[in-house]
């Protein structure tokens, strides 16, 4: 991929989660990304790639072939442009096999403004979608 010039990439070049089922977390995974205006982008036999122009998350078999688990404390936060979106990443994880782990709502525990909920998918990897909101005025 060629960079506009005084560019640089990202930070993160993709984020992957250990799953069990490739079947099931493409069901779970293409419903949440599709709110996110994401797709897959690449499969191959231990993965799926998900992003808007190249693979930026990876729900894979690990690689060593021993069984995977989610991280403790560990988690992937996907940014959405408003809380419709975020409700609606929330909503079609449910629908796709997910697990409440965190309504949509105001997180003004993490920063002002910060609108937030999580899930867990059907192998138990923790997943947010998130977006800035304007916090609530002072008193």
């Amino acid at each position: 991929m060629i960079r506009p010039p005084g560019t640089r990439p990202p930070l993160v070049s993709h984020v992957s989660v250990g799953v069990t089922d490739l079947s099931r977390a493409g069901v779970f995974y293409d419903a949440v990304m599709a709110t996110l205006g994401a797709r897959r982008i690449l499969e191959h036999g231990v993965g799926i790639g998900y992003g808007r122009a190249f693979p930026e998350f990876w729900a894979a078999q690990p690689h060593d072939g021993k069984r995977a688990v989610p991280g403790n404390g560990a988690h992937v936060c996907f940014n959405a442009p408003d809380p419709e979106t975020v409700v609606a990443f929330f909503e079609a994880g449910l629908v796709a096999g997910g697990l409440d782990d965190g309504r949509p709502g105001p997180r003004p525990e993490y920063a002002p403004g910060y609108y937030a909920a999580f899930l867990r998918d059907p192998d138990g990897n923790k997943v947010e979608a998130m977006c800035w909101i304007a916090p609530p005025a002072a008193p």
